[in-house]
């Protein structure tokens, strides 16, 4: 059987028209033995939405026959968007992967979240146009939402994602215990058509949406992250144990007498990652980067291997954290908890005064941490010199001076290949007993969380070279280079604040932007343009095929250091064994060429879920947090500008907010996309992206989750403007008076046009 890639260059080369499996068998002139697993292969492809199964069970390539398919993403205004899943030949050609946009007609059954398949129907300016011709997967069979009752006592459930269209109809009898008000689960027992809506019955009340945890259930049901774990996955978890067994320990590399700490927050349960260094005879370092071996413990196919595939990834809360594994596994016997002995995966590299890998050892290993560090603690010890923390560590010391010796040679080395590093202060919130934000402060990323970054990004670079280098089918993460059309688009905007990437085309590199990075580090615009450039950039993702790793700026690059928390690592790991006990053969390697694709795509959507389910929920704190903070100004930066207003954070609170173009009324403002900035027509004035602003909390919006603000120079113009207006009499005509009104017709149809949402 050829490889994936291999056939699908034989069906772009030899099949004309779609075709049936037996004709694609006979085109390709595959082996009758080899049939069944042919077929397997056309499914797979199928799964990826690179080949679609149509009328006649025939097989066509999508992007012969002007269908794509993706995941649709709807707009509160009524329309969408399908994202595609792979890049057209055509669109790969003009280095571009375009939305198509859907109206509100062509949407079909379609709900938001849904993987669907689109026909492109025409190319605008703005780019292509489609329709929704199948739903190949549900996106939810549930939605969160807050329980209503009509006029006539019917109950609906309006959805709290408004990117959800349309309100669900709930039976009477269906409603459970829910009250008017109540945020509630409902199971959609009936899918939209084109001419009614969805029907549902109630399945959980969680309470007013104002009462202490219900913001974060709301959030894991309407990103449909599966909470408890099954009864089958925690009793396989709990008959594991908790201490490892002598048994389990033969063959191992046994580096339970090296000195060995993990370092890690003063909060953190669960530690996955151990380290070990000592300078060699030849001055060279021996870094030794450990990782719980959870793949010894987790079979593949077992309760809790199909668990942990299906979530992809541990998603973490400011209050909780909804984990990849079980505690009994996550927090027991796969923590590299100190004083005890644990299985890891040990990367065992020597490492030259230049920063390069000279040599390395992946093992199966047994370690017995010394101790539990903290960030705060080593940066006390190699920053602040703080003499009681070295006087209570003082065996440690020499150890974590070792440490930061090597972070600076590595660090210095990637630096010197390019590799971007942002390095943008984050924020941490402080929480009350009740969940609410009382402070969000910036948080510290001191040399502890900078040394231990850099040796995981070591490890994880070393793997996946040793895969590649041995044949080993895996998943790869990689960050593809930016479109070139974005990059353009960039350029021609920090040109207008003086600055450029200095390169074009094939000869733009990542140092570039490392170098731009650096010219503008400490200056005002450096937050909101750093921000942009992220934006420029494809996002990271996981890939069955080593494309490289552009912000990293290195060949190969993996996910080896956190198998407790991402799925992705516990794959890496698994393949690691098999090619250290026995090697990979023909039929294993043609199952995983079929497998790892699919495994690639879903634990890079269920990634991309976690970050949003995560965003979403500071976001909706962060807007509480303001709720008692309207009419206080602040300083601010502009971080977006879009046609209908400018996105500012502000400095204090690091919490963002909207200004919207219709509060800006001393002056009509014309949006300028390709310079970031909106331009007064009569006064000139502008308003660009990194301007620093004055601006004025108008409004908390709970229920839309947003922050209103207005530029308080403008707010201050408009009202002088207003005190200055002679105040009309008022025997004014009648007829002028009513001019001035709407008619009722015309009241009608605004309401019309706004629809429920406003």
């Amino acid at each position: 059987m050829p490889p994936r890639d291999e056939l699908l260059a034989l069906i772009r080369d030899k099949v004309p028209h779609p075709a049936t499996a037996r004709e694609l068998a006979q085109l390709l002139r595959i082996p009758r033995e080899e049939r069944v697993s042919f077929k397997r292969q056309l499914k797979s492809l199928v799964s990826e939405g690179v080949l679609l199964q149509i009328r006649g069970n025939r097989f066509g390539l999508a992007e012969k026959m002007d269908l794509v398919v993706g995941r649709l993403q709807t707009n509160p205004g009524g329309f969408g968007f399908v994202v595609p899943e792979h890049v057209s030949a055509l669109g790969a050609a003009r280095g571009a992967r375009a939305d198509i946009y859907i109206a509100a007609g062509n949407l079909m059954e379609a709900m938001h979240g849904d993987r669907v398949v689109a026909r492109i129907e025409r190319q605008t300016p703005r780019g292509p146009e489609g329709r929704i011709i199948r739903i190949l997967q549900r996106s939810n069979e549930s939605v969160v939402g807050r329980f209503e009752l009509d006029a006539a006592g019917l109950g609906y459930v309006v959805p709290f994602d408004r990117r959800v269209l349309t309100d669900i109809h709930v039976p009477t009898g269906q409603r459970s215990s829910a009250e008017p008000g109540d945020m509630v689960v409902v199971e959609i027992t009936r899918w939209p058509t084109a001419t009614r809506g969805p029907i549902g019955h109630v399945v959980e009340v969680f309470g007013r949406i104002d009462e202490p945890g219900v913001d974060t259930q709301i959030i894991i049901r309407k990103h449909n992250l599966p909470d408890a774990h099954s009864e089958e996955a925690v009793e396989e978890a709990r008959r594991l144990g908790t201490a490892v067994r002598e048994r389990d320990i033969r063959g191992r590399t046994d580096c339970r007498r090296v000195t060995t700490v993990t370092i890690d927050g003063e909060h953190a349960r669960d530690f996955d990652d151990a380290i070990t260094i000592e300078r060699l005879p030849n001055g060279h370092y021996w870094l030794g980067v450990h990782i719980a071996d959870v793949s010894h413990y987790v079979r593949e196919g077992s309760a809790l291997d199909e668990e942990a595939y299906e979530r992809g990834t541990s998603v973490y809360f400011p209050e909780r954290a909804v984990h990849m594994f079980p505690a009994e596994l996550a927090t027991g016997l796969c923590s590299l908890n100190p004083h005890v002995d644990r299985l890891v995966q040990s990367c065992l590299m020597e490492v030259d005064r230049r920063g390069t890998v000279v040599r390395y050892e992946v093992d199966d290993g047994v370690i017995n941490s010394d101790a539990r560090m903290t960030y705060t603690d080593v940066n006390a010890i190699l920053t602040d010199r703080n003499p009681e923390v070295t006087a209570a560590y003082v065996e440690l010391v020499p150890m974590f001076e070792l440490m930061r010796e090597l972070f600076d040679v590595l660090h210095a080395r990637r630096r010197r290949r390019g590799s971007i590093d942002f390095d943008l202060p984050e924020t941490e919130v402080i929480l009350s007993e009740l969940g609410e934000i009382e402070a969000i402060i910036p948080s510290e990323r001191n040399v502890a969380h900078r040394l231990i970054e850099e040796f995981m990004l070591l490890a994880n670079e070393t793997v996946a070279a040793h895969l590649v280098a041995h044949g080993v089918p895996a998943l790869h993460r990689v960050h593809e280079p930016p479109d070139p059309k974005k990059v353009e688009d960039f350029e021609a905007f920090i040109t207008t604040l003086g600055y450029s990437l200095a390169a074009h085309g094939h000869a733009l590199r990542p140092k570039h932007f490392q170098k731009l990075i650096d010219r503008m580090r400490g200056t005002p615009e450096e937050r909101p343009i750093a921000a942009l450039m992220l934006r420029t950039m494809q996002k990271a993702k996981y890939d069955a095929a080593p494309l490289g790793h552009f912000g990293l700026a290195t060949e190969h690059y993996t996910h080896f250091t956190s198998p407790i928390r991402r799925y992705p690592d516990l794959v890496v790991h698994r393949m690691l064994r098999e090619s250290r006990h026995g090697g990979v053969g023909d039929a294993r390697r043609e199952e995983l060429e079929e497998d790892l694709p699919e495994i690639a795509r879903h634990t890079s959507e269920m990634e991309r879920r976690a970050d949003e389910a995560e965003r979403e929920l500071l976001q909706w704190k962060k807007v509480r947090f303001m709720a008692d903070k309207v009419g206080d100004e602040y300083h601010g930066y502009v971080t977006g500008v879009a046609p209908y207003g400018l996105f500012v954070e502000l400095i204090e609170h690091f919490v963002e907010g909207l200004v919207h173009i219709s509060s800006m009324a001393d002056d009509y403002y014309r949006y300028v996309e390709q310079q970031h900035l909106l331009r007064g027509e009569n006064t000139k004035r502008v308003y660009r992206l990194g301007d620093k602003v004055l601006v004025q909390v108008v409004r908390v919006d709970t229920e839309r989750r947003q922050v209103d603000l207005g530029l308080v120079e403008i707010l201050e113009a408009v009202r002088r403007e207003e005190r200055a207006r002679p105040i009309r009499s008022k025997a004014a005509p009648k007829r002028e008076r009513r001019r001035a009104q709407p008619s009722g017709r015309h009241e009608r149809a605004a309401r019309r046009r706004g629809g429920r949402r406003g």
